[in-house]
């Protein structure tokens, strides 16, 4: 039977144990929800090519080119998933026309469809930007039979390209203090990136499984 000293340390103990998981889920939380702020203030560019070709594989290239050139000027700093859907809306035909006047030019004989999309990326690292797991609004451009390898990056902030990446600060600029945690490589936060990462790929998964978004 516990004496009273030792009932003591034992309950000062499991509200230290408590106190501890209590701050650590709430910073787990905060990051989870830093994450989902920044997939809100990013832009990503799918591009699918036709097929596994050498020459499906390099017009998807000149694809992509074309149209990041040709969406110059439709984001500012104040972007967000919907303002982006409202900014590319109305030049979902055009980019598709770009994106199919390059297919024509270097000889293909099929089209390009281009449409907006919320998909699930995996973590990946563009130059001094590293972003979480997730389900970002997208602008997808599906060539031909849409069958071949594809290819994404981030049309907002302007990372896809090397020539066209800022520097860091012009990048950070886009997200607020939090976010610039979430998004810098050298945030010491690999766990929690992982943890990040198999959550919301196992919530892809359940979602394709039972047709729920979650």
């Amino acid at each position: 039977m516990l004496t009273d000293a030792r009932l003591q340390r034992a309950l000062t103990c499991a509200c230290a144990l408590i106190l501890a998981l209590s701050l650590a889920l709430c910073a787990v939380a905060d990051y989870f929800a830093a994450c989902g702020r920044v997939r809100d203030r990013v832009l990503r560019l799918h591009v699918i090519a036709n097929s596994d070709s050498d020459a499906d594989q390099r017009v998807k290239l000149l694809v992509r080119d074309a149209v990041l050139s040709g969406s110059e000027g439709l984001f500012d700093g104040s972007v967000t998933a919907a303002d982006a859907r409202t900014a590319l809306t109305p030049h979902l035909a055009s980019l598709g026309a770009c994106a199919a006047a390059v297919l024509k030019e270097n000889g293909m004989d099929y089209g390009a469809r281009a449409l907006l999309t919320n998909e699930y990326f995996p973590t990946r690292t563009y130059g001094d930007v590293t972003l979480p797991a997730g389900r970002y609004t997208a602008l997808k451009l599906v060539l031909g039979e849409g069958k071949g390898q594809n290819w994404w990056c981030v049309m907002f902030p302007p990372l896809c390209l090397p020539a066209a990446r800022p520097d860091a600060g012009d990048a950070y600029a886009v997200f607020s203090g939090e976010e610039q945690k979430v998004v810098s490589p050298e945030n010491g936060y690999r766990v929690r990136f992982k943890l990040a990462e198999l959550y919301e790929g196992f919530t892809a998964w359940l979602a394709k499984k039972t047709g729920i978004t979650f």
